[in-house]
């Protein structure tokens, strides 16, 4: 892979993010086939904006968003006591964000960020990853998708899959449930450069990720789109998606890191899906395929192998 030596400088990344953007939304219109993403163009107050696209009503995403962003200002001090930062800095953040929810619950949830920060006092760094929350875990499906961010980490660094793989296991676990999420994925952070050369060597790594979602998702799409399912199953996924919903709300550190720095909230929780569910105590039949989707909601699962 040939790595540009020209220093990368944050209008570059920025300029990516937003291309990404506008790939990712004309890739899942075309997949969906009805649903069109409408945008919303924001200005935050201490500095910056971005476009959140949000789709609702399509054939096959019932509701998706995919958040541009690009902020600036003042770091909070919530912030800077996450760095170990004691004096004012200020800080810049560029990435794109994405949750899709589906209509039918054979089809999975997912969700991606790719992003840059950038402090005033010299630090900077990457971070992101995919996730996939299926409603139902089918392990041929989990074998292709964990197979395929394999490839994409393999191309760049062979060390990267067995670290970002457990890194996604223990992030997107709810610790009050005792379950993950879903069945994972990657998830790396502070991936921080030590030279030029290394700085654009991590962010070809994380435009491949980025431009990995696409074909991921669309092959979902267009695989399970069609799969019968009735009342159970509906049901179910709106128990999943309280799930989701918790998590988010009460674990995710991008959710509160926009809300600590003031970031649009509309935009921050349109990775919400439109309807969710909380039945008290609820326990699926045993031997059910809800059951069973459970008993694989665990972290340290090899799926490639499994």
């Amino acid at each position: 892979m040939t790595i540009s030596q020209t220093p990368l400088t944050k209008e570059t990344i920025t300029d990516f993010f937003a291309d990404l953007q506008d790939r990712i939304c004309r890739a899942l219109e075309e997949a969906d086939g009805t649903g069109t993403f409408r945008e919303d163009a924001w200005q935050r107050p201490g500095g910056g904006g971005g476009r959140s696209r949000t789709m609702a009503g399509g054939t096959v995403i019932e509701k998706g968003g995919v958040g541009y962003s690009v902020v600036h200002g003042e770091a909070t001090e919530a912030t800077l006591r996450s760095l170990n930062l004691t004096e004012p800095a200020e800080f810049y953040a560029t990435g794109v964000s994405i949750v899709i929810h589906p209509r039918n619950p054979m089809v999975p949830i997912i969700h991606m960020n790719v992003r840059y920060f950038e402090m005033s006092t010299g630090h900077n760094w990457f971070g992101g990853g995919i996730d996939l929350t299926p409603h139902y875990v089918v392990a041929e499906d989990a074998r292709w998708f964990h197979q395929h961010l394999k490839t994409v980490c393999d191309r760049h660094d062979p060390a990267y899959h067995p670290k970002f793989k457990p890194w996604a296991d223990d992030y997107f676990f709810i610790p009050h449930r005792q379950e993950t999420r879903g069945i994972g994925g990657i998830f790396f952070d502070y991936l921080k450069p030590t030279s030029d050369t290394h700085k654009a060597e991590l962010f070809a790594f994380v435009q491949d990720v980025g431009n990995a979602f696409a074909p991921i998702y669309t092959h979902f799409m267009h695989q399970n789109r069609d799969l019968p399912f009735g009342e159970r199953e509906k049901n179910w996924q709106l128990l999943r998606r309280g799930r989701y919903v918790e998590f988010n709300l009460v674990w995710d550190r991008g959710t509160k890191f926009g809300l600590e720095t003031n970031g649009r909230t509309e935009s921050i929780l349109m990775s919400m899906p439109p309807q969710a569910n909380w039945i008290y105590d609820f326990r699926p039949e045993p031997g059910s395929p809800e059951s069973q989707t459970l008993d694989h909601l665990k972290k340290g699962i090899n799926w490639i192998h499994a």
